[in-house]
């Protein structure tokens, strides 16, 4: 059983920065990718940043305030927040696309972590 587990998340000033982190662990073969998404309330589930080996992604609205890193040999993905602002508030989801055999493909998520920016 492969699953990802989140910490990090709380509440920040306007202005202010988190960390996220997300450890994936289990029956590993290797981790294709992973990210972040976040939804806000009544608001759908969007694309914050990934990172594969090819590089990274990020939505506009995170550009140059968030930054994405992956540590390979910890199976672990984290995510800077600065210069945080109320519309980044948000429930945080982790998200890897794993093998955990040469045949077997997994998209997991983690099971979210709040973030709270106040004005």
């Amino acid at each position: 059983q492969v699953q990802l587990v989140e910490s990090g998340g709380g509440l920040v000033h306007t202005g202010g920065s988190l960390r996220l982190s997300c450890a994936a662990s289990g029956s590993i073969l290797r981790i294709n990718g992973m990210g972040w998404y976040r939804q806000a309330p009544g608001k759908q589930r969007e694309l914050v940043a990934t990172i594969t080996s090819g590089g990274t992604n990020y939505a506009d609205s995170v550009k140059g305030r968030f930054t994405i890193s992956r540590d390979n040999a910890k199976n672990t993905t984290n995510l800077q927040m600065n210069s945080l602002k109320p519309e980044d508030t948000a429930v945080y989801y982790c998200h890897a696309s794993i093998n955990s055999s040469p045949f077997r493909k997994l998209e997991l998520w983690g099971q979210g972590t709040l973030v709270t920016v106040s004005s």
